[in-house]
């Protein structure tokens, strides 16, 4: 099927906020039967999964969905610095896609994210009122990312013959308000307060809100040469908590995991097709 027009273009941020964010639009041949707006993951995590994320927007392309990715404040190719950046300037950017998107389509437009991401469009969401949800490795709080991307800077320090206390050290300044640098990223102390506040539980959607909740899990390595078939995989422990919180708060949910790389963190660029076609399934539905 024929996956639509792409363009690439800067859209302004608007009155009271500075610069342009830098935005890839795939539309459809046909007609919109749909669209979202993607949030990026933290970090590097933007930078690894943008194949994936291109090869999702070209599916749904085919099948009538518009979708916008945005780069947002101080990532990327936007404008600004990420030392400038707030965790409310990035919920702003998804707001901002969200309405430039329902100007050129006219139709209800969902929030897709992966990891920090997955957070971001939830609380997006929560803001502008009820609409779809796809969920990509969604974490159930911000402060073990954080935590996560933190220890990158002891992993150096300890390939270098120290890293004892980094992290402590490196939570220490943010609390006093100051901005850290890990893995080539200036990050303030703003931005890593968003982030850590974070959880998917206090951004639970309205009852009726269809949201996919995708997970992609290592396969097994096979253990020998004739192996049965490989159990299904499922969802993390905490996932399967929370989702059943959701399930019982009335959220119309589609909760699924499939067999893959973790493409947002792989040394070399990979891609999850199952993924994709989970995606595009839970969608349809």
């Amino acid at each position: 099927m024929n996956s639509g027009a792409l363009d690439a273009f800067f859209l302004d941020a608007g009155a009271g906020r500075s610069g342009a964010r830098w935005c890839v639009h795939h539309a459809p041949a046909g007609p919109v039967q749909g669209a979202f707006v993607f949030a990026h993951g933290w970090a590097e995590e933007m930078n690894k999964s943008r194949r994936m994320v291109a090869l999702q927007a070209r599916a749904w392309a085919a099948q009538g969905v518009a979708t916008l990715t945005i780069d947002l404040t101080g990532c990327g190719d936007s404008t600004g610095t990420l030392a400038d950046a707030t965790w409310d300037d990035w919920l702003l950017d998804l707001a901002l896609a969200v309405r430039w998107m329902e100007a050129r389509h006219g139709v209800t437009t969902g929030l897709w994210g992966l990891r920090a991401g997955a957070l971001l469009a939830a609380q997006a969401a929560a803001r502008l009122g009820p609409r779809p949800l796809v969920l990509w490795q969604p974490p159930a709080k911000g402060a073990p990312l954080l935590q996560q991307f933190l220890r990158l800077k002891m992993a150096g320090e300890l390939a270098s013959g120290g890293g004892r206390g980094v992290t402590e050290g490196l939570k220490q300044a943010l609390a006093r308000g100051e901005a850290v640098d890990v893995a080539g990223y200036t990050v303030p102390a703003a931005l890593a307060r968003g982030l850590e506040a974070a959880t998917l539980e206090a951004a639970t959607p309205p009852p009726g809100t269809p949201v996919a909740w995708l997970e992609v899990v290592a396969p097994s390595p096979t253990p020998s040469p004739t192996p049965s078939p490989a159990p299904s995989p499922s969802l993390l422990p905490v996932s399967e908590s929370l989702t059943a919180r959701w399930r019982d708060a009335g959220v119309r949910l589609h909760a699924q995991a499939v067999p893959g790389p973790g493409f947002w963190q792989t040394t070399e660029i990979e891609t999850a097709p199952a993924l994709v076609e989970a995606t595009l399934r839970a969608t349809a539905e």
